[in-house]
């Protein structure tokens, strides 16, 4: 395991706020600009898969005047037979300079849904992106709310459904706990939500070491209590368990395991009991990482003093 200053974790200025912080844009202030018109032909673009990235190719097709036929990171490029794509160098000063800029013509709510946008790994997630930028700066003002466009349609979709995975995530996160004091957790979700469930488990579990690991984008965060990195593993993790090595936990794990799994059948009410809603509210997608969900290994039974009441 090697730590990695990958910009998969953002800055804090990329983390959704709580509404009351989120002012809309003034009138006052720095003039909005007019974009330039996109009038040579539209070109391909390639960038290394980062927001930053992103961000700097956005800048490049203001500065070429040319409109995006598509972008797309470096390893998922499908160019024409003629047309040769263009490689934008991520460069994050220029980045920054679109990053903030955006707060122009959007508030930043409204900013952050792009961001939530590029980790949703939609495949035209860079043609949304430029779509929803363009528009607002065409139309000098935020267009958060104009619901019938389709773009801005999507993006409010696509930002719900993060905001569901997120949450989701920041629920259903089971730690074990490590003989060197480490505690890991194993995640799959459908959407790459770990640089959003970062600042949640950082301020929540600040006097713990703990590694999350997604293992479907291959890649974790870690902190070692005083701050959060991305790490990415150099040797591959076995995909048929979900469990790692029994002999790298703790020796009172499984007894911790035991005593989650005993608390959840004991104040389960049989009587109450609603399969449906129970899959609704807990998809079975995330049943593999749950303690609770997991075979019992010592077959569950009724507190004895329990009596009916009355």
């Amino acid at each position: 395991m090697r730590p990695s200053r990958s910009n998969k974790l953002p800055s804090p200025t990329l983390v959704r706020l709580p509404k009351r912080l989120l002012q809309p844009v003034p009138g006052s202030g720095t003039p909005r600009s007019v974009a330039p018109q996109l009038t040579n032909p539209p070109l391909d673009y390639t960038y290394d898969g980062s927001f930053e990235g992103l961000l700097t190719v956005l800048f490049q097709v203001y500065d070429q005047k040319a409109a995006p036929n598509s972008i797309q990171p470096v390893g998922a490029v499908q160019g024409g037979l003629f047309a040769q794509p263009i490689s934008v160098e991520t460069h994050e000063t220029t980045a920054g300079r679109v990053w903030e800029g955006l707060l122009r013509y959007m508030d930043a709510e409204a900013r952050t849904r792009l961001f939530h946008t590029f980790l949703s790994e939609q495949p035209d997630r860079e043609l949304l992106i430029f779509r929803y930028a363009n528009s607002a700066m065409r139309a000098g003002r935020d267009i958060s709310e104009n619901y019938a466009d389709d773009t801005v349609r999507r993006i409010a979709g696509i930002a719900q459904q993060m905001y569901r995975e997120k949450h989701r995530m920041e629920a259903f996160v089971r730690f074990e706990k490590t003989s060197d004091e480490l505690f890991h957790a194993t995640i799959e979700p459908d959407f790459d939500v770990l640089p959003l469930i970062a600042p949640h488990f950082t301020k929540r579990y600040a006097d713990q070491r703990w590694l999350i690991f997604d293992k479907r984008r291959r890649y974790g965060l870690y902190y070692d209590l005083h701050r959060t990195d991305v790490v990415e593993f150099e040797t591959a993790i076995p995909q048929r368990r979900t469990d790692i090595s029994a002999t790298v936990l703790d020796e009172r794990e499984p007894l911790f395991k035991l005593l989650w799994q005993s608390y959840f059948d004991h104040v389960n009410i049989p009587e109450r009991k609603n399969m449906k809603l129970h899959r609704r509210h807990m998809p079975l997608r995330y049943w593999r990482y749950l303690s609770e969900k997991q075979p019992r290994q010592q077959r569950f039974e009724p507190i004895k003093n329990k009596r009916p009441i009355g």
